[in-house]
């Protein structure tokens, strides 16, 4: 088990400049976003965090947070002044002040998060929202050119790095060659092309890796685009699903490891780093994906002592490579701990606001501090300020300010399609003996939750949605620990995953008029 002493670190140097020969101003300077108008009175910078708290109370940018739900964000417009959920899904039935939802959504037909974003950009009721509460910023999950276009016509800012440089970072090849670059290990692989099993064979072996693998795309979410490999049967089964031949590939040697995760926001000042987080990943209960991710747990044993010192560490460190890039703002990092030797790999970078931004922004750390995502902010805000990274990173890695919260990201793992007639509602339920589930009261987020006897649950598939392998059913938070140190789903864990899917009931889609239109799986 994990040492739960206190360690003993040194503060991080990331005052530094990230590039040898660029002086510290010029770098700060390019990181600052546009000057005020000529006339108007400049602003003086905001000094600490006890300031940029103030500010944000008594902020005057709408701020636009555009996505299916208000998940990964919900909570935040506790801490800033107008800021507005702009949501597909009303997991509140309407209940939520700040989250809007178009009356008139239309079918949800979507392929992927980023055409659903662009459906509520380009959406008559949101013109009418963005005209009453004022241009401002827009922040959101996953984007792509078109809703660069979108957003500029109703003249808001993305507050984010552009989709473009996001869309090359994002790629786990690319992310494999900057953490060499920036001396973050990843576990040993090869990158190149295969035509058929044999071929993959050959590349494993011109790199010493063996012939149980871990095989990934350079694109994609919750382990639908990594697949596990230990013979030609597997291989087969995972081309009839994706194109593995004639495209680059990352090959990685199998090993037994757990997933965590971190979150940091590079600043103009140097990077942030959040708490480290276990992954709960690819549990059969929770998602049909095998390497897919279902939620996490925060809790001092995730790492010893000097695994977590050194996991932020090299958080710092892709940081840095990062702003070499031109990249600034929220990305999150998942490594893996090989279970025999203790070492930390890089599994994926994300260059954006992640399915744990949700716990980065409720921990300990974040009242003791700010929530990080608030940094993101002020890097695409009309401010100035200034903070001692160093500082502000010790304090986030001070045990103390690590307590224990958890997440489940519930999906439909089976086959069928079905329409939804009953969901679980949104709001705080309780785990009884017996595993009875029973709902307690409405919330709005999960900051008032007394003891791990309560759950906040956050329905996203509701009555009127279909669901279908891998659609999200809705997700769990509680005040305790939902997987063991051994990585198996705790007993607390299955009770409230049993209880709330007993809730859930859809009608065949063989059962429906021939009139419905059904989507296809995404």
């Amino acid at each position: 088990m994990a040492k739960t002493t206190k360690p003993t670190t040194t503060k991080p140097t990331t005052t530094k400049p990230t590039t040898p020969g660029t002086p510290r101003r010029a770098r700060e300077q390019a990181g600052k976003t546009r000057l005020a108008e000529p006339g108007t009175p400049a602003r003086k910078p905001l000094r600490g965090v006890s300031q940029i708290r103030a500010f944000f109370r008594r902020n005057t940018t709408p701020i636009y947070f555009v996505s299916p739900t208000a998940f990964n964000l919900l909570g935040v417009d506790r801490w800033v002044s107008g800021f507005h959920y702009v949501n597909y899904l009303d997991s509140f039935d309407g209940t939520h002040p700040r989250v809007f939802v178009p009356q008139a959504r239309g079918v949800d037909g979507f392929g992927s998060m980023e055409e659903m974003n662009n459906h509520l950009l380009a959406h008559p009721e949101v013109y009418d929202l963005v005209r009453e509460k004022g241009r401002g910023k827009a922040v959101l999950v996953m984007f792509d050119e078109e809703t660069e276009r979108l957003a500029g016509e109703l003249g808001i800012e993305i507050a984010m790095p552009s989709a473009a440089l996001r869309h090359r970072l994002d790629s786990k090849l690319v992310t494999t060659r900057l953490g060499n670059e920036a001396g973050v290990p990843s576990v040993p692989n090869v990158l190149g092309r295969v035509e058929d099993y044999d071929g993959l064979l050959a590349l494993s072996a011109s790199a010493g890796l063996g012939e149980d693998l871990v095989v990934q795309l350079p694109w994609g979410d919750s382990g639908k685009t990594t697949f596990f490999v230990d013979g030609r049967q597997a291989f087969e089964a995972a081309a009839a699903e994706h194109v593995l031949t004639g495209v680059e590939l990352k090959v990685m040697k199998r090993i037994d490891c757990r997933a965590v995760a971190v979150e940091a926001v590079l600043t103009r000042h140097g990077t942030l780093v959040g708490p480290i987080m276990a992954d709960i990943t690819g549990h059969p209960e929770l998602t049909p994906y095998q390497g897919g991710w279902a939620g996490n747990d925060v809790h001092l044993d995730v790492l010893d002592d000097k695994q977590r010192a050194r996991a932020r560490v090299l958080t710092e460190h892709l940081g840095d490579r990062l702003a070499s890039e031109g990249y600034r703002g929220f990305f999150e990092v998942d490594y893996l701990v090989d279970t025999g030797s203790g070492e930390l790999y890089l599994g994926e970078l994300n260059p954006r606001l992640s399915g744990i931004s949700s716990m980065t922004n409720v921990t300990a750390g974040a009242y003791a501090e700010l929530p990080l995502f608030l940094f993101h902010l002020l890097e695409f805000l009309d401010v100035d300020y200034e903070i001692d990274v160093a500082e502000i990173n010790s304090r986030w890695a001070d045990p103390d300010t690590i307590d224990v919260w958890s997440q489940l990201v519930i999906k439909h793992t089976g086959e069928d399609v079905g329409l939804l007639t009953e969901a679980p509602a949104t709001g705080i339920w309780r785990s009884g003996p017996r595993g009875r589930v029973t709902f307690d009261r409405p919330a709005t987020d999960w900051h008032d939750l007394c003891d791990d006897t309560e759950g906040f649950y956050l329905r996203i598939a509701g009555p009127g949605d279909y669901l279908y392998k891998g659609a999200d059913i809705g997700i769990l938070v509680s005040r305790g620990r939902l997987q063991s140190g051994e990585g198996t789903l705790t007993p607390l864990c299955r009770r409230w995953v049993d209880g709330l899917r007993r809730q859930v009931r859809a009608t065949p889609v063989g059962e429906l008029p021939d009139s419905a239109t059904v989507p296809a799986a995404k």
